[in-house]
Formats: C-alpha cells, sequence, structure tokens
C-alpha cells in the first residue's frame, strides 16, 4: 500500500526532478491532490494554468519575460498620468474629446468603483486579504499609484459590471459568503493583499475592454491569488502577483464565455453548462431530477453559481483548494466541473427525495459539509 510518503517522494520526482514533466501522469497526481508545502501547489497551478510550461529549462526565461511584461502594465496604465501618449494634442482632465485619455480615466473608475467594492469582500472566512503583503509593490511609490484612492464612492456613478440575463440575479441573490464589514486600506507603505488583486482585476479589466470586468471574476481570482501569495518560498510568493494576473488570465481565457450574455447559447457559454448539467443529472439519476423537476427548482437557481465561479463560493477556502487541484487538471475547464456537480447531487441525493421545495433550494444554496475527496471520488464515478 502506497503511504502518504511515497506519494508525496512520488510526486517531488515528478515535478522537481523530470526535465520535461509527463502531464499526463502529473495531473493524476494532482486530481489526487496537491501534497501540502515546499510549494508544490503553487507550482503546480502555475503549470495546470498553462503559465509554466513542461520543460522545466524554460522556466526562468518565461517567468522573466512575464514579470517585466506586467512591469510594464502597471507602469503604462496606472503610473503614467493619462496625457501620456495621449492620441489628443494638450490633453487635459476637462478636455471633452471621447478620444482623450483623460476620458478613458474617468470611465476607468467606474469599473474600478465595482472592483474595489468587491475585493473589499473576498474570502471573508479568512483573514488573509485584509491582512498587509510582505511584498508591497516597488513601483507605486506614489500614494496616488494606490486605486482604492481614485474611488470616490460618493461621487461616481458606478457603471453596473453585472452579468445581464439569467446570471446576476441568480449570482447576487444568493451569496454564500458575506463579510461582516469591508476590508479598510493599510497605512502609507504597507498594501493589504486585497489591494493587490484589485490592482491585477483593474489591468485585466483594462486589456481586455470587449469583457472587462465582471462580478464574480473576484471569486475566481481569490483561490490563485491565495495559493501564490502564501507561498513558503520568497522569490514564489515576492512575484505572486504578476504570476497570478497572467494565470487568472489564461483561465478566463477558457472560461470568460461565463460571463458573456451573449455567449450563453455557445457550447460553452453557461445556459448550455447548465443545461449539459441538467441531461445528465436526468439520464444518471432520474429520481433527483424528477424532484428538482416536480418541485421547480430550475438549474440557474443553484448552478449557476456553482459552475460559474467553479464552486468557490460552495466550500471553505482549503477544500476549494482541493477540489481546485483536481478541476485544474481538466482542459476543457466544464467537463470534470459537471461530473462534481453531479457527485455533490448524489452525495446529499436522500435528502433531497424527502425534502419539500423550500428545504431543498436552502440546502442546494448552502451545501452541507462534505468531505471533497468523497465528491472527487464519486466524481471518476459518473
Amino acid at each position: 500500500m502506497t503511504t502518504y510518503q511515497d506519494r508525496v517522494r512520488e510526486f517531488d520526482d515528478l515535478l522537481y526532478k523530470s526535465e520535461v514533466i509527463d502531464m499526463k501522469n502529473f495531473k493524476e497526481k494532482c486530481f489526487r491532490g496537491v501534497p501540502e508545502g515546499n510549494s508544490r501547489r503553487s507550482i503546480s497551478w502555475r503549470i495546470l494554468l498553462g503559465y509554466l510550461p513542461r520543460e522545466r529549462k524554460l522556466w526562468n526565461d518565461v517567468l522573466h519575460e512575464k514579470r517585466n511584461l506586467y512591469k510594464q502594465f502597471i507602469d503604462e496604465m496606472i503610473i503614467s498620468p493619462p496625457e501620456t501618449n495621449s492620441p489628443v494634442i494638450e490633453d487635459h482632465p476637462l478636455n471633452p474629446n471621447p478620444n482623450s485619455n483623460w476620458q478613458n480615466f474617468f470611465k476607468d473608475n467606474e469599473v474600478l468603483l465595482q472592483i474595489d467594492k468587491d475585493v473589499r469582500r473576498l474570502c471573508p472566512d479568512i483573514a488573509f486579504f485584509s491582512q498587509a503583503t510582505e511584498y508591497p509593490n516597488s513601483m507605486l511609490r506614489k500614494g496616488t499609484d494606490r486605486l482604492h484612492l481614485r474611488v470616490n464612492q460618493s461621487q461616481l456613478d458606478v457603471e453596473t459590471s453585472q452579468r445581464k440575463g439569467v446570471g446576476p440575479s441568480v449570482l447576487t441573490a444568493m451569496p454564500k459568503k458575506r463579510a461582516a464589514e469591508d476590508y479598510a486600506p493599510l497605512s502609507e507603505g504597507k498594501e493589504a493583499h486585497w489591494e493587490v488583486v484589485e490592482r491585477i482585476l483593474f489591468l485585466y479589466a483594462k486589456l481586455n475592454p470587449g469583457q472587462g470586468y465582471v462580478q464574480g471574476m473576484n471569486e475566481i481570482i481569490g483561490p490563485i491569488y491565495y495559493v501564490f501569495a502564501s507561498d513558503s518560498n520568497n522569490e514564489w510568493k515576492e512575484n505572486a502577483e504578476a504570476d497570478c494576473f497572467f494565470c487568472f488570465t489564461n483561465l478566463m481565457s477558457d472560461i470568460r464565455d461565463f460571463f458573456i450574455k451573449t455567449l450563453d447559447d455557445s457550447p460553452t457559454g453557461i445556459r448550455m453548462m447548465m443545461m449539459k448539467l441538467n441531461s445528465k443529472l436526468e439520464k444518471i439519476d432520474g429520481a433527483v431530477h424528477n424532484v428538482l423537476e416536480t418541485q421547480g427548482i430550475k438549474m440557474p437557481y443553484f448552478s449557476f453559481r456553482w459552475l460559474s465561479l467553479m464552486l468557490s463560493q460552495e466550500f471553505p477556502l482549503p477544500d476549494v483548494l482541493s477540489l481546485w487541484d483536481a478541476l485544474l487538471t481538466d482542459d476543457t475547464r466544464c467537463d470534470l466541473l459537471i461530473d462534481v456537480c453531479i457527485a455533490m447531487l448524489s452525495l446529499i441525493r436522500t435528502d433531497l427525495l424527502q425534502n419539500d421545495f423550500a428545504t431543498n433550494m436552502k440546502l442546494l444554496q448552502n451545501y452541507p459539509d462534505v468531505d471533497v475527496t468523497l465528491i472527487l471520488q464519486k466524481a471518476k464515478e459518473v
């Protein structure tokens, strides 16, 4: 029988001693859970999210290039004043020209207001995001470079960043994790982790104007940033911000259709995802499917949040990390997620068949404490 020590040794041999990582074997081991410590999860997620290549000899070059690129993004989009490189001659804050960089600056602030609001409530079940990072960004030398100071909540008319249609009405009506109060900024010279996440999301919105920022993205980036910024290795931890940006960007390129209403009915849209879940449930467990149908419990009532946020709101953060060890091994980003949702329904099957509408709704919107290893084992059987 393989002991835990054997499993750790095999994992380390594959991760640290292989010149080229065998991805099939690596994914199988990650599915079983990345062992804690020694930067294993931090590095593994960078690989699973397509940031680090299979070839170890390429890592240093990739990291150097990407981290320098991120510094360039900060310089151009946060530090440089709006009139820099403006297409408008004599650009200034009162310039009404729609091509004015100052006009874009004010529009950015409307999006920033929503980001600021969301990141101040990130992962309220732990204190981590309200605490100071050991490595505040050294490029931000002026107080005005801190994005939260650009947000004047009493004056800005926030541009809605909620997803129209089936999404936000369900997503915002049923938040599972609530912060008792918003996180506060730290004193000059210090930077809280939520401020770092705010900067990453702002840059992502700037670089992806067709999509921008949508509520829920903060919940997707939370686990990634936490894993990187809590690494025991100082070099990985110091570069958590840049690495998280690119890993989050890669993940969003895979699941961005979840957040775009016009793509709801595309093969990777959220409506199609819920339809796939519904069809698979009907095929695998007709009794549970019939109960939900009979009681009028529609898939969007609970599965929209499950699917679009990759279950990040359904479990305590340590369990979410274990689930994501497995979920990130699936290149489709949806097939295994659907199987995990089926497994979750299967594990509360008896209750669902016995309960009335109100009790089942509460159960589905507040999933009970269950060992996530049982969920993953059940998902493999689906």
